[in-house]
């Protein structure tokens, strides 16, 4: 069975507010760049993080729930996504579950990894 993928609400609305912050600082000079990057960065987490290396999260990270792995994700020379998760096993149908618990960047948490 293919993997599902799940985010907390506090993650999906970290991503609904991504994209005005990000346009609002200049890092994109369109709102629709801004957006697509945003809609990138959710798919290639929703279809690659099952595949990517996971390493369990530092103890910082466990005010975001307990036993979490991370996994990175690189968008261009400056800036890496971390993907923080829990896995879960649905006996009923042997499918493992991804609940993203916290995602962030390297420039807002790269003093904690």
């Amino acid at each position: 069975m293919k993997p599902i993928i799940i985010s907390v609400p506090k993650v999906r609305k970290y991503f609904n507010d991504l994209v005005p912050k990000l346009y609002k600082k200049h890092y994109f000079g369109f709102e629709s760049d801004a957006m697509q990057y945003v809609i990138n960065l959710f798919a290639d987490i929703e279809e690659n993080l099952p595949n990517k290396l996971m390493k369990p999260a530092p103890k910082y990270f466990e005010k975001y729930g307990k036993n979490l792995y991370f996994a990175s994700f690189k968008k261009n020379k400056q800036t890496t996504w971390y993907v923080f998760f829990t896995i879960h096993l649905d006996e009923t149908n042997d499918t493992k579950i991804f609940l993203i618990r916290y995602v962030s960047n390297n420039h807002v948490i790269a003093k904690y990894l």
